[in-house]
């Protein structure tokens, strides 16, 4: 069985975003005790930022997709010269506890304007989505004991948030003041 991602989808003119769960085509490299593979495997695949920085030219000249994936004390600054180009960026979260996959999200998508797919993996539950979809994440994959289809829910657990953020920069008050004013 492939694995599965939840990625938010274009909803029209609208703007608004519909999550779905889809098939994962990505394959990812040099997350577990394997080390990453001196051949890659055909198709596109998601390869660890040390791999990137190592074998960068190897990888832009290969037919298949590449995407990078970060670990929690990557620098995301390493990245700044490909954003444009790279179509995946990926971001593990080992443990539910460790937050600094937000802080990379955000800089990801505000400081080096990153307009691809952003990827959380690892250990990522439904309680986080809503959460990650405010810092910029748009793909999300789950552990393997956990559902994608029952997780769909928690986009509908907050219908206003007060603050802004990465996905509505403007805070409510600004927001209601603006519908007020016209």
């Amino acid at each position: 069985m492939a694995e599965q991602v939840i990625r938010l989808v274009s909803k029209g003119f609208t703007g608004h975003a519909t999550a779905r769960v889809q098939e994962d085509d990505w394959l990812l490299l040099g997350s577990g005790a394997e080390p990453m593979p001196q051949e890659l495997p055909a198709g596109p695949v998601l390869v660890p930022l040390a791999a990137w920085v190592a074998r960068r030219e190897e990888l832009l000249r290969r037919a298949a997709t590449v995407g990078v994936w970060l670990k929690p004390d990557d620098d995301p600054g390493a990245l700044e010269s490909d954003v444009a180009t790279l179509p995946v960026i990926a971001v593990h979260f080992p443990k539910f506890t460790d937050g600094r996959g937000y802080s990379i999200a955000a800089l990801l998508r505000s400081r080096f304007l990153f307009k691809g797919e952003l990827r959380a993996f690892g250990d990522v539950g439904r309680d986080q989505l809503f959460y990650l979809k405010r810092v910029g994440f748009d793909a999300f994959s789950l552990p393997p004991q956990r559902d994608p289809l029952a997780a769909l829910a928690s986009f509908g657990d907050f219908s206003n948030p007060y603050q802004g953020s990465i996905d509505e920069p403007r805070p409510l008050f600004r927001r209601r003041n603006a519908e007020f004013h016209g």
